[in-house]
Order: C-alpha cells, then sequence, then structure tokens
C-alpha cells in the first residue's frame, strides 16, 4: 500500500486574515474560543498568520503526538516564547534549548523524584493550616490570591529551604507583572522589537524583573555565604559540576531558581483556584468530595500516605485541570520539514498546541463543558485517549513538577475542604479565563468562606483540626 503523497503548506485551510496583521486582531481578542472556532470550521491543521510569520493550528491527538514525543528532536520552543520569556527568566528549564537544557534538566531532576516529593507533603500541609488559620467564617477572599500566595511560599520552603513570608506578596505581584508583560508581548505586532524599546510593558517587566532578582539573588548569597548543604534543590545545583569541574554561575543559578520559582507555583495556584470555584458551582460533587475527606482523614492532618484513599479528591482535580488547562497553549518552531495532518510544514513553520481546544473536543470527551470528576476513576480513566489531555504539556519537555503539583493541589484541598466550603461572593461576578503562560481567571475571584461541621464531628463531638 503507498501512502498518499502530503499535501503542500500553501493549501492547508484557515481563515481570511487581515493584509497587514493576519489573524493577530481575532486571537487576541478571544484566544481560547478563537482556536475552537477554527478547529471546528477548519478540522485539525489550520493555517493562521500573525503578521508576517505562519502558524499551524494543529488538534489531532496523533499530530501532538508527534510534535511532543514521536519527533521532538523536529522541533524547538517557538521564537516568540523564547525571546520574550528570555527577557526575566533567563537561560532556564523553560527557555533553554539542546545540550544545555539537558544538563540542567539532569541537575534538577532529582529533587522531583518520587521519594524527594513525598517529603515535602508535611510542608504543603503544614503551609495550608497556616492559611487556613487565616481565615474565619463569613470573610470574603480572593482565592487566586490566596492559592498563589500559598503555594509560592510552599515551593520556595520545598525546593529551597527558604521562608519568603510578606516577601510572597512582592514576588506575587512581580510574577503577575512580568506574565502579563509577556503575554502582550506576544499578542503585539510589534512582538519582535527590542527589550530596550521604551513600550509600556517594557518598563514595567524590567521594573518587575529587578524586583524578583533582589529577593532571588540574596537567597543565593545567604545560601554561598552559609555553605550549608541542606539536600534541597538548591544545594544540589550549588554543587552541580559540569564535565570540566566548572560549577554553574550565579547568572544560571538565577535563571533556574526563578523559572522553579515561577513553574512551581503558578500551575498548582491556578488547578486549585479553577477547582474551588467548580465545586462551588456543583455542590452535588463538593458534598462527595467532603464525605471522602471526612472519612478518609476524620480530622486529622493529611500525609502522604492518604493519598491512596483520596481517590475522590485526585478524580476532582484531574477534572478541573480538564476544563481549565494549567498550560493553555504550547508553541513549537519545526527546525526540518515535516509533515503533519496530511500536509508538509515547511521549515520555521511555528506549531500552535490548544490544550483548552483538546481537553473540550467532544471527539475525545463526551459532554466536554460538563464537570464530571467519574471520568477520571480508575475504570473510566483506561479508556482516555493518549494525548488528549495536557494539563503539563508531554514528552521529554512535560513539566518536570507536574509530579509535585499534582500531590499537593490533592493535599491542600483535603485540607482546605476540612473545615470550608467556598461560595462566589458576588454570585454574580464575572468568571473568565484568562490565557497568559498559564491560565488564570481575568479578574478577582472573590469568595466568601463558610466555616463546616464535618460528618464526623457531629458524630463524636471531634474538634475540625486546628
Amino acid at each position: 500500500m503507498t501512502l498518499a503523497k502530503p499535501l503542500p503548506a500553501n493549501q492547508v485551510p484557515g481563515p481570511k486574515s487581515h493584509p497587514i496583521f493576519g489573524n493577530l486582531g481575532d486571537y487576541r481578542k478571544d484566544t481560547l474560543n478563537f482556536e475552537r472556532r477554527m478547529a471546528q470550521t477548519y478540522g485539525d491543521v489550520v493555517h493562521l498568520r500573525f503578521v508576517e510569520r505562519h502558524g499551524y493550528l494543529i488538534s489531532h491527538p496523533d499530530d501532538i503526538h508527534k510534535v511532543l514525543v514521536q519527533e521532538a528532536d523536529k522541533f524547538q520552543k517557538a521564537p516568540i516564547y523564547r525571546v520574550l520569556l528570555t527577557r526575566f527568566l533567563g537561560n532556564g528549564l523553560l527557555t533553554s534549548e539542546g545540550e544545555f537544557w539537558k544538563r540542567q534538566r539532569k541537575l534538577a531532576q532529582p529533587a522531583f523524584h518520587a521519594k524527594r516529593i513525598q517529603a515535602y507533603a508535611e510542608t504543603m500541609v503544614g503551609y495550608t493550616y497556616r492559611l487556613l488559620d487565616t481565615w474565619s467564617e463569613g470573610q470574603v477572599r480572593d482565592v487566586n490570591q490566596e492559592m498563589m500566595r500559598l503555594t509560592l511560599s510552599v515551593v520556595v520552603k520545598s525546593l529551597f529551604n527558604t521562608e519568603i513570608g510578606a516577601e510572597a506578596d512582592r514576588i506575587g505581584e512581580a510574577l503577575t507583572t512580568v506574565l502579563h508583560a509577556t503575554t502582550e508581548g506576544m499578542q503585539s505586532p510589534f512582538m519582535m522589537l527590542p527589550e530596550w524599546v521604551p513600550l509600556p510593558r517594557n518598563i514595567r517587566n524590567r521594573r518587575a524583573v529587578r524586583q524578583l532578582d533582589a529577593i532571588i539573588n540574596r537567597i543565593i548569597e545567604q545560601r554561598r555565604a552559609s555553605g550549608e548543604d541542606t539536600g534541597d534543590l538548591l544545594s544540589m545545583l550549588l554543587m552541580a559540576q559540569d564535565e570540566d569541574g566548572n560549577h554553574m554561575t550565579d547568572k544560571q543559578l538565577r535563571d533556574e531558581v526563578v523559572t522553579l520559582v515561577l513553574a512551581g507555583h503558578e500551575t498548582t495556584a491556578n488547578a486549585l483556584t479553577w477547582t474551588l470555584y467548580l465545586l462551588s458551582q456543583h455542590p452535588e460533587v463538593e458534598a462527595r468530595l467532603h464525605e471522602e475527606v471526612d472519612t478518609v482523614l476524620g480530622g486529622r492532618a493529611a500525609t502522604v500516605a492518604d493519598l491512596r484513599q483520596l481517590t475522590y479528591t485526585d478524580m476532582v482535580i484531574k477534572e478541573a485541570m480538564r476544563l481549565y488547562p494549567p498550560i493553555p497553549s504550547i508553541g513549537r518552531q519545526a527546525i526540518v520539514p515535516v509533515t503533519l495532518g496530511g500536509y508538509e510544514l515547511p521549515a520555521g513553520a511555528i506549531i500552535l498546541i490548544s490544550p483548552y481546544n483538546l481537553h473540550h473536543d467532544p471527539r475525545w470527551w463526551p459532554e466536554p463543558e460538563k464537570f464530571l470528576p467519574e471520568r477520571f476513576s480508575k475504570e473510566n480513566e483506561k479508556s482516555i485517549g493518549k494525548y488528549t489531555y495536557l494539563p503539563f504539556g508531554g514528552g521529554p519537555r512535560i513539566c518536570i513538577g507536574n509530579s509535585f503539583a499534582e500531590m499537593e493541589a490533592v493535599l491542600v484541598l483535603a485540607t482546605i475542604a476540612q473545615r470550608y466550603r467556598l461560595r462566589l461572593d458576588p454570585p454574580d461576578q464575572p468568571v473568565i479565563p484568562e490565557p497568559t503562560l498559564t491560565l488564570r481567571p481575568k479578574h478577582r475571584l472573590t469568595m466568601r468562606l463558610e466555616a463546616r461541621e464535618p460528618a464526623y464531628a457531629r458524630r463524636e463531638n471531634v474538634a475540625i483540626p486546628v
């Protein structure tokens, strides 16, 4: 049997475009729904133009697997990601390529091995209780801000053995500024203008990076001065040597620490935020979650040993990440000509993958708009197609901290559910996902705290853990 010859790239279907800006205007206006409309209208490979750059949105799991896994060596990070992210992340795990990336990944990987991650569980639960001690019945809190502050404190303590305390808000604000500035740059017709051009976003970005660097460099300097090996990731990076016996420079250390601080808290915070929102809209799911948490924990603090029994809690987190994937977009650039979806695409082609679109595709997910944690039961999970679920990307460049994030999300959610249920306040506030590098709520997500009395406390007069 002879395979059909692939069609040329100029035959890939796609929408009409502006003569100068291409499809950039529609893409900026409503990225998530634009990508879904394009896939629904034109199929699994769609041609889009962004000023002078040609992009191809791919939506079939087979093609996605080809790009991320099977032929991963034929692709690199899309240039817009590399250029704009390098301005604040430097040459860290998220932005580096080739042998340098492999070396840095190898150095960081031991900190994310299963046994090491399990040792972080006590920190995750302890910091969650510390947050809950500041909450009380009837308060209204910005849940995304609360989760950001919590997960930032957890990742800095777990990976760098450092308490950031009041600086968590400063770091969080700086990271938010940088993410918005980066997204603005990616969606601008002048996206590749150099950083020194005094655009408002460049000015905000430089100021935020200086704030981050002041804090991160102080953490590194204090550890260097102490000479102490605490067994954490920062100690590993400080002691690491290349084949010639050279240690990382301060710049390399800074780049990796900033990258891991961003990646290590942002995805988990957003996953938890969307989960708490979805639970507030689905009381029947919330009730089942509370039943599991009360039965498994019975009033004590969660431990890593409880993860095996917190199965429904895990299902809730996974389904929330399906509806609101932490990483809403993945970009690659073909290094050589490649064939995807029956089309031969040239070297230099930008490949766009939308986990959000993939996770809402009815071909792979029946009733995709419904919040159904049962999709991820032990029995049902076996039928989920390969590369139809990409909350953390896939292939060799899958998020290095995905296991860390998943464990943290389950433990934090179980701990919060012991004490509180949360309700939107005001109930009619707009809840709109905003795709930056991650998927955050566009506006503040304010929720009212309602203290709950678990079933075990009603039966046995047991105090809720404090």
